[in-house]
């Protein structure tokens, strides 16, 4: 399947999918963000979904870029369905799942979220939406799309970036041109969001469907504001015990630079 179609000004990371994969997800605050989505996975997700035994979950991995969540799923035994507009990230997820042997449980998709084949429109036991919200010009239509893929009793895990995080760390730094004109967006070419998100408004649009939060957390809670580099690495083990400490735990969540949000669909 090979589409390449844009909705509205949404992101297309084909000319920084290596820097994405090694910025993003690479490093210690890799470590961080994997951390948090297995401790949540781990406390909600099969007690709240009550699979039968050895059942493999069917799952949706929507905007899922190189797969760094999901193919650990799929190693696990579940069927992935994985969907992005990038070539390239699509490219690197094809490694990692033949460099696993995973070809018989995941389907790479290219095809932005919005207009996924009517043919993998599930239902999904499970929906991955992680790191994307802060890429697109419509979170709210994003955001319905994905409730119709999951089926009832359903999970949805969403991930984004989080702009009350973005204007603290600009404090602390001195930028204050850049939080009184509110000039929040990423510069084009950079990993920044183009649309950062506020936690409450992401809570009021899940809140317009038949979702039930369950889990909410904070990714990077503390780290982002060690300021000295030196500082902020020199015990990475204590920092991602400490991030998964307080990741739950207000105000501490709420200054997350990422939040999580686990929600179940109503039956």
């Amino acid at each position: 399947m090979k589409q390449n179609i844009l909705t509205g000004k949404d992101r297309n990371f084909d000319d920084l999918a290596p820097r994405f994969n090694r910025k993003v997800y690479g490093g210690l605050k890799g470590r961080i963000r994997l951390a948090v989505l297995e401790k949540d996975f781990n406390d909600f997700l099969i007690r709240a979904l009550n699979p039968p035994e050895n059942q493999p979950l069917k799952i949706l991995d929507a905007g899922g870029g190189h797969g760094p969540f999901s193919l650990r799923l799929a190693k696990q035994g579940h069927n992935v369905t994985l969907c992005d507009v990038s070539e390239k990230m699509l490219e690197l997820a094809g490694k990692r799942v033949g460099d696993q042997g995973l070809e018989d449980r995941v389907t790479l998709v290219q095809s932005p979220i919005q207009d996924l084949p009517s043919i993998y429109h599930g239902p999904y036991d499970l929906v991955l939406c992680h790191a994307v919200l802060g890429w697109v010009a419509e979170p709210e239509v994003l955001i319905l799309h994905l409730s119709e893929y999951i089926k009832p009793n359903g999970m949805l895990s969403l991930t984004f970036y989080n702009i009350v995080g973005m204007i603290y760390k600009n404090l602390l730094r001195a930028n204050y041109k850049k939080i009184v004109q509110k000039q929040y967006a990423g510069w084009p070419g950079s990993l920044t969001p183009m649309y950062p998100r506020h936690p409450e408004d992401v809570l009021n649009w899940l809140g317009k469907y038949p979702f039930e939060i369950l889990c909410h957390s904070g990714m990077r809670v503390f780290h982002d504001y060690i300021l000295d580099l030196e500082d902020r690495e020199q015990n990475p083990s204590a920092v991602v015990d400490l991030e998964l400490e307080f990741s739950r735990q207000t105000p501490y969540r709420d200054m997350g630079r990422y939040q999580h949000i686990m929600a179940q669909k109503k039956a």
